[in-house]
């Protein structure tokens, strides 16, 4: 009889392709403060020694020299017989050949079905892993953060803004990720309903279509992209750093043609802040100074009190005629839903009838339940907030053309958005006065409004809108419009301004 004593018992539960696992860090550390006092160690199987065949041996080359014999409880081998040694590479390699076997698969089975445009792993920001009835596995936009992945695109297409600043808006929106993730995403081609497979052995890389619903088109994306590596011609990097300098990166220096750059500078009792140039050119201009300019200049564009009906008027048609699209969509939608809806429910009376069998049932289950999903999704998008902008712009109509009050109002970021919209190119400061080659067609009709045609003609009156441009309703004179609106009004004419600005009135709004 031979009596063993137990010294200690280990539970693993990592996997054995590595002896990088924590138990048996630790146990290595106790055989060797314990050299030659354990005689062996017992383990049920060599593959739970070991998945790797060269690790597997240097291992037991170890614990021979700390006197430790590594023995398997359901495999035993004693290794003084030097035949025992091809069983033990037998037992070694089998576990390997299976693992390098399943990775194989594993590798192949993901690569096809990202050939078939199913995305793999976990779903990007934006997105969500949903699984259909069948166990197939997808992913589907997420809000809030689709939403906010979708504008940010839009944004960094434009060009106006750099990727840092629209990340600090997106985050003020909502978006909870970080900085680097989002950098990421601006540059990830899923969002465009496109995946990227690298190349593996012959196979080259490859572009295919994905199967998931996605959230921008292509060409917002290549803009997008355009924009990011510099090839946009329209694209200005526009730093912004300090509250004080909304203005950075708008101004054009009147010397050498170059965008501007601000920082702040210390005097003896004092900090100066200021608008300049780079070396060599000298030109530099107080902060203060620049900014004011703007604001006198955002003055110019005050409409008449007189005209604000008309603008109101312009603005709640322009909102409906926008709006009216979108009604007749969902309407469109939610009348698909009931038509699906109603699938459905004969689906379930004709399986309670013993028409069809389950398989079928399920199938036209999954078909119905993810096209009304799909479409509800739809249905949130074009959720529009049309309430009562007619009182809202009975109220509100005179603060939100009042350019500078809003400009004064806004954040920086409002700052700087609205400078883009009214000037859609960079301005230069003479020193006095800021001066630009082109406004906003929109915001250039409410100047000529205010300027040309409130000069004082011969043999006209100057306050021209104190004079009727109405006419009697329908009925007392013929009118001209073919619009519902002005045929309520009996508008005699209607100006080509008018027109132009119910097209473009939405770049203010």
């Amino acid at each position: 009889m031979v009596w063993v004593l137990i010294r200690n018992v280990i539970y693993e539960d990592h996997s054995a392709k590595t002896f990088n696992r924590p138990e048996w860090k630790n146990l290595l550390v106790n055989l060797k403060k314990n050299k030659n006092k354990i005689d062996i160690l017992l383990f049920t199987k060599w593959d739970r020694f070991s998945r790797n065949t060269g690790d597997a041996y240097q291992m037991i080359s170890t614990l021979r020299r700390l006197g430790v014999d590594p023995q398997a409880i359901e495999q035993p081998l004693d290794l003084s017989v030097p035949e025992n040694k091809m069983m033990l590479a037998f037992y070694l390699a089998i576990p390997e050949v299976e693992n390098d076997r399943r990775a194989l698969n594993v590798i192949y089975g993901m690569r096809r079905a990202r050939k078939e445009g199913r995305y793999m792993g976990s779903a990007p920001v934006g997105y969500v892993n949903k699984s259909y009835d069948d166990g197939t596995k997808y992913i589907a936009p997420h809000e809030p953060h689709a939403s906010i992945i979708k504008w940010s695109f839009e944004e960094l297409a434009r060009g106006t803004f750099n990727v840092m600043q629209i990340y600090k808006e997106a985050t003020r929106r909502g978006f909870k990720k970080s900085r680097s993730l989002f950098h990421f995403a601006m540059r990830n081609p899923i969002y465009c309903g496109k995946m990227f497979i690298p190349a593996y052995k012959e196979e080259p890389s490859q572009f295919v279509k994905a199967v998931h619903e996605p959230l921008i088109t292509e060409q917002l994306f290549d803009e997008a992209q355009a924009v990011l590596d510099g090839r946009s011609r329209d694209y200005k990097p526009k730093m912004v750093g300090e509250t004080k300098f909304p203005l950075r990166g708008f101004v054009l220096c009147p010397s050498c043609g170059r965008l501007l750059t601000a920082s702040t500078s210390k005097g003896r009792n004092t900090y100066y802040s200021y608008y300049h140039c780079i070396s060599p050119c000298k030109s530099r201009y107080a902060a203060d100074t620049v900014n004011t300019a703007l604001l006198n200049e955002l003055k110019k564009y005050m409409p008449r009190k007189e005209a604000l009906r008309l603008y109101a008027m312009t603005i709640s048609e322009s909102f409906h005629l926008l709006s009216n699209n979108i009604q007749r969509e969902k309407a469109k939608i939610k009348a698909e839903i009931s038509g699906m809806e109603a699938k459905l429910s004969n689906a379930r009376r004709l399986i309670a009838e013993g028409k069809i069998d389950d398989d079928d049932f399920r199938e036209l289950k999954s078909e119905y339940v993810n096209g009304i999903n799909d479409l509800e999704k739809k249905l949130v998008t074009l959720q529009v907030d049309a309430a009562n902008i007619d009182d809202l712009l009975d109220h509100g109509i005179e603060k939100l053309l009042k350019l500078d009050e809003a400009y004064k109002r806004g954040e920086l970021y409002d700052k700087r958005k609205l400078v883009a919209a009214v000037y859609p190119e960079n301005f230069t400061f003479d020193g006095y006065a800021l001066r630009t080659a082109r406004v906003n067609s929109v915001v250039e009709i409410i100047y000529v409004i205010n300027n040309e045609l409130d000069k004082n003609k011969k043999g006209q009156i100057k306050n021209k809108f104190d004079l009727s441009c109405e006419v009697g309703v329908a009925g007392f004179e013929p009118t001209t419009s073919c619009s519902q609106s002005r045929r309520d009004t009996g508008l005699r004419y209607t100006p080509n301004w008018y027109l132009f600005l119910l097209v473009n009135i939405k770049l203010l709004i």
